[in-house]
């Protein structure tokens, strides 16, 4: 399991608030820094931030000297969405700690999202909780408990607008698009998402916050939240990966290097590096698998363990973990090398 950052964070973003109920419905963050070490602390200070955990808004010449000219400028108010952009700075102490509120949310989604920290290493407790349920629309977030007044605005001007989306979480590729991978449907990768450079998410495959990849990886499944997957592996079409050991809650799933699991297969365990789960076979935690030697065990034994094959005899039914010979392959070099 992957230990949490006790580093903080920081990052000047453009933040989304309605301007009927005053709630913040989103903050993008383009350059996102992780550790205060290096962090402009004067500048910080200079523009009314204490330097601890919080958020303030910024203007003028303090958004200039923090890099941030440019979101500065793009502050204002859109009436027919009813919703004003503010420029704003937030500052995490400690990623280990729960977060605060949405601004403390979203940076910690944008350090996921920019390969600034891997699956499982920032605290997301009670993330959902500081998040605003929004309406998102191919004209902006707007709010969702009064999308009906701004559907109405939108008409009045001649304008329509398309709901795409309502959720707490909007798709990843409207904040980051990082270098060297290729998502085949964007509605289908979450912001919170860790995508490795050569990685490919097909159509149907599905990555959610606070999980991906950490090398080249097909990707045609679904990748629960926290679940880290390594680098040579294939997440087989319509595979599904539990986000926790299943029947414990606690511990996060983890997919080794070079694994393969088949089409319409899931696991409830991790994986260590170099197993195989035969197409439609579904292991969870308490699953009875059977040994080489044909003694039988439940598969959180084997959670972790490297190069097994997992299969169902066709026989007798029985679930068996084999060790591997010889290998199934590999990626397509030509798919990866994005």
């Amino acid at each position: 399991m992957t230990d949490l950052i006790t580093e903080g964070a920081w990052a000047v973003g453009l933040a989304s608030i309605s301007e009927s109920s005053d709630k913040l419905l989103e903050v993008f963050y383009p350059s996102p820094s992780l550790g205060l070490s290096d962090a402009p602390i004067e500048r910080i200070q200079a523009a009314g931030h204490d330097g601890v955990s919080g958020t303030v808004e910024i203007h003028g010449h303090h958004a200039a000297e923090l890099g941030a000219t440019e979101l500065a400028d793009a502050t204002g108010t859109d009436d027919l969405r009813g919703v004003r952009t503010v420029c704003v700075l937030t500052v995490i102490a400690d990623c280990s700690n729960a977060p605060q509120d949405g601004y403390d949310g979203y940076l910690r989604l944008h350090l996921l999202s920019h390969r600034l920290a891997p699956p499982g290493s920032v605290n997301f407790n009670g993330v959902f909780g500081v998040l605003t349920n929004v309406a998102w629309t191919d004209a902006g977030p707007c709010e969702a408990e009064t999308f009906a007044a701004t559907k109405m605005r939108f008409m009045a001007s001649g304008r329509s607008v398309q709901v795409r989306s309502v959720d707490k979480l909007p798709r990843m590729a409207d904040y980051v698009v990082p270098t060297g991978v290729r998502i085949g449907d964007a509605d289908r990768v979450r912001l919170g998402a860790h995508l490795a450079s050569g990685t490919t998410v097909m159509q149907e495959g599905f990555v959610n916050f606070n999980a991906g990849t950490l090398g080249e990886s097909m990707v045609e499944g679904r990748i629960s939240a926290g679940v880290s997957v390594g680098s040579g592996s294939d997440i087989g079409g319509g595979a599904s990966l539990m986000g926790t050991l299943s029947g414990g809650g606690a511990e996060q799933i983890v997919v080794g290097e070079g694994c393969l699991i088949g089409a319409n297969a899931g696991i409830g365990i991790s994986l260590g590096d170099n197993c195989i789960v035969e197409a439609g076979l579904y292991i969870t935690a308490g699953t009875i698998v059977t040994l080489d030697d044909r003694s039988t065990l439940k598969a959180r034994e084997l959670s972790g363990a490297p190069g097994l094959l997992f299969r169902r005899n066709s026989t007798t039914g029985a679930v068996e973990a084999i060790e591997r010979g010889g290998e199934w392959g590999s990626l397509n070099p030509d798919l990866h090398s994005n």
